[in-house]
């Protein structure tokens, strides 16, 4: 679903602000080994758009009073999700990421939610590498912030969301598969080195079951559908 997510972000929402990367330093405790990959990863971080009520008249509410996008220039092929969440956790808006190097771009953005006290940042996210030049989509047609908000982490997901799904319940759903993707892989590796019969029965009934509630977690559809 993510592969050619580029958005044609609106002119009267540009900022185009390139912000210090010791900035993202000041907020929180950022271990040294994190601020040495700010140092090798990135060459750049600009804010580049604000998209709010009075750039492009869509209204925020307190789980999202604005959307901020940051483009983020490497230094080298990539940029880790540490780096991202560094920054997200700095930032008290939603953040979409552009990812851009060597003449390629991507769009990243994890689920950000700020209710309660703390900052809540899901896994994120993200397109395939396009050139920098390729052709960008219109921003999703949307009432409000929050649901501009949802529509684009939608577009994002590696998975089709189910009717009435929101995108956060989307992400918990494609955590619990990949958690069990890993499970799936660990028994798959106990089965092929043992060597007890039985053991490898039981092993076998594992992998089978938590398949079948792997297919039921990526199907777009529930299976008490009519």
């Amino acid at each position: 679903m993510s592969e050619t997510v580029l958005y044609r972000w609106p002119p009267n929402a540009g900022f185009h602000r390139a912000v210090p990367k010791t900035k993202f330093y000041e907020h929180g405790n950022v271990r040294t080994a994190l601020r040495e990959k700010f140092v090798d990863e990135v060459r750049r971080i600009t804010w580049a758009y604000k998209l709010a009520d009075d750039t492009i008249r869509l209204r925020g509410t307190t789980a999202v009073p604005e959307i901020q996008v940051f483009t983020v220039e490497t230094k080298g092929e990539n940029v880790s999700d540490d780096v991202l969440t560094a920054i997200d956790k700095s930032v008290h808006f939603p953040i979409i990421f552009e990812i851009v190097s060597n003449g390629h771009v991507r769009t990243v953005a994890a689920h950000k939610s700020l209710q309660g006290k703390a900052v809540m940042i899901g896994a994120y996210f993200t397109t395939v590498w396009q050139v920098a030049d390729a052709p960008r989509r219109p921003l999703p047609a949307a009432l409000d912030l929050p649901s501009l908000y949802e529509a684009i982490l939608t577009a994002l997901l590696p998975i089709e969301t189910r009717a009435g799904e929101t995108v956060a319940e989307a992400t918990d759903r494609i955590a619990r598969a990949r958690r069990l993707q890993r499970e799936i892989g660990g028994l798959e590796r106990k089965l092929h080195t043992e060597s007890q019969l039985n053991r490898k029965i039981v092993l076998r009934r594992q992998i089978r079951e938590r398949t079948a509630v792997l297919t039921e977690l990526t199907d777009p559809l529930p299976r008490d559908r009519e």
